[in-house]
């Protein structure tokens, strides 16, 4: 069956009451991907947080908690589609809302290439070193990409629920195995045990900061629950619920995982320990406590990771485009659902083929930089970081939203602690993230300077910064000659959510 551009009152509309809160939660727990992220994007903040990266954890995970309780606030009004990007246009305007969505438009379509690499990663280490399967074929990972990607697509174009449950299923078995190795860690540690790994030498927390944004990279997707409140039952209150309760979860996780790897890897050790046994150190420390079991059961947990936060980011990628098409901010191409699975079905075409040519691509530009003959790690890293950053700065636009959308829409809901004192150690919480991804700044009060990053990961800041020029010159052009388009953004500001339901 073909999909067609049905009428709004049925060929807009997502699937009402699909899914409940086991479903939205592991949305948000599956889209923050806790085995690869482990593995990948806290491994990356070892290279420079060393053996305080539980502690730059722990800096990631309160700033995150509260963006995820400023989400909470606003989620309990607005449920919709558009997720952040409703937010911000009903707290700061139309034209943050604006840049929040042009943010979005580049940072959550390149969630699922960086995990097709990762699975491509992972996926290759399974086959050749404990299946012995095509350990010379240099482009085994992209071959397994390419097959992640199409099996991606097919799930989640064939509904919410399909994918939803999936990612529930994936992500208790990932979580399960993380735990269990982590816990053989600790006991094996022994002595080792110790709770410096928490305690900047001499007070400096400058390694902390600068390994802060792998480590908030870990947490991008906690607000992944939002975009679904349309498909949700009693969304004002699951999605609050979810948010929150799945940052809480998912950074005790991340903590107790780096607080075994340090001691048991050793916390001296930690700045060769993203590259240890050709990319894979989880894998060893898992061999060492469980044998070769252990390495094939956290080499698994990664590539389900992979999947499943593909399949998660690809979900809220295409119901914000979804939301921005049906509002016509985007050609109405976007709003275009399949009459019989009722998803975005173009939304969710153009999502598959971008995945699929930035994973291969970026991973053959980047093939050494900034690490040698590793063209999927080192296109995760590069992306990665270029989540960090846009993502930091579209949390610090929700928590700003918060006190505009209390004090205009909800004055007499209005509190000063939930709606101003928490949004505001919201924005300091993200500034340090910020700060090492531009680099060559201090950070005021602190006096704590981080130095600029060399090699492609230099260029991120630059290009995020284009990219907003652009969307800032997109917005005035439209104020001016077709204004009559952003004024529908009104039609996304409660999507088809908005009602009380």
């Amino acid at each position: 069956m073909t999909a067609t551009s049905a009428p709004a009152e049925r060929g807009t509309a997502l699937r009402r009451d699909a899914i409940g809160l086991p479903e939205v939660l592991f949305q948000s727990i599956t889209h923050m991907a806790p085995a690869v992220a482990t593995a990948l994007s806290i491994g990356a903040a070892t290279g420079f947080a060393l053996k305080l990266t539980p502690l730059a954890v722990v800096f990631a995970m309160v700033a995150c908690l509260f963006t995820a309780y400023s989400i909470g606030q606003l989620g309990r009004h607005l449920p919709s589609a558009g997720g952040m990007y409703t937010y911000v246009s009903h707290g700061l305007g139309p034209f943050f809302g604006w840049l929040v969505a042009w943010a979005f438009a580049l940072a959550e379509p390149l969630v699922a290439p960086i995990l097709l690499a990762a699975f491509g990663l992972y996926g290759g280490i399974f086959l050749s070193t404990y299946l012995h399967i095509g350990a010379d074929f240099k482009y085994l990972w992209i071959v397994l990409a390419i097959a992640c990607g199409l099996v991606l697509w097919w799930l989640v174009y064939s509904g919410i629920q399909l994918s939803a449950r999936t990612g529930v299923v994936l992500g208790i078995i990932e979580i399960a195995i993380f735990v269990f190795v982590s816990a053989l860690l600790v006991a094996n540690a022994g002595s080792r045990n110790t709770l410096s790994v928490f305690i900047p030498d001499k007070g400096n927390v400058l390694p902390a900061f600068q390994g802060m944004i792998f480590c908030l990279l870990a947490f991008v997707g906690f607000e992944a629950a939002a975009p679904l409140g349309e498909e949700t039952r009693e969304p004002r209150r699951t999605i609050p619920r979810a948010v929150i309760w799945s940052t809480i979860g998912v950074g005790a996780f991340y903590v107790f995982n780096y607080y075994a790897a340090t001691v048991f890897f050793g916390p001296d050790r930690m700045g060769e320990f993203y590259t240890f046994n050709n990319g894979d150190p989880w894998g060893y420390m898992a061999t060492q406590v469980l044998g070769t079991l252990g390495g094939i059961l956290v080499v698994f947990a990664i590539i389900n990771s992979s999947f499943a936060n593909a399949s998660a980011g690809a979900t809220a990628a295409t119901r914000s485009l979804f939301s921005m098409g049906r509002a016509m901010l985007l050609p109405r191409w976007f709003a275009t659902v399949h009459p019989r699975h009722q998803t975005p079905v173009n939304a969710i075409h153009l999502q598959a083929v971008v995945a699929i040519v930035v994973a291969v691509a970026g991973g053959l530009i980047l093939a050494n930089d900034p690490y040698k003959d590793s063209g999927p790690l080192n296109i995760y890293v590069f992306i990665g970081t270029m989540l960090g950053l846009l993502f930091a700065g579209m949390y610090i636009a929700v928590n700003l939203s918060v006190i505009g959308f209390y004090l205009r829409e909800r004055r007499d809901e209005f509190n000063v602690i939930k709606h101003l004192i928490v949004p505001i150690l919201g924005v300091v919480a993200m500034i340090p993230a910020i700060y090492s991804v531009i680099g060559g700044v201090t950070i005021p009060l602190l006096n704590v300077s981080i130095p600029a990053f060399s090699g492609a990961l230099s260029y991120i800041a630059p290009i995020v910064g284009v990219w907003m020029v652009i969307g800032i010159v997109i917005f005035i052009w439209l104020w001016m000659s077709n204004r009559d388009a952003l004024s529908r953004m009104g039609d996304v500001y409660g999507g088809d959510g908005s009602a009380d339901r």
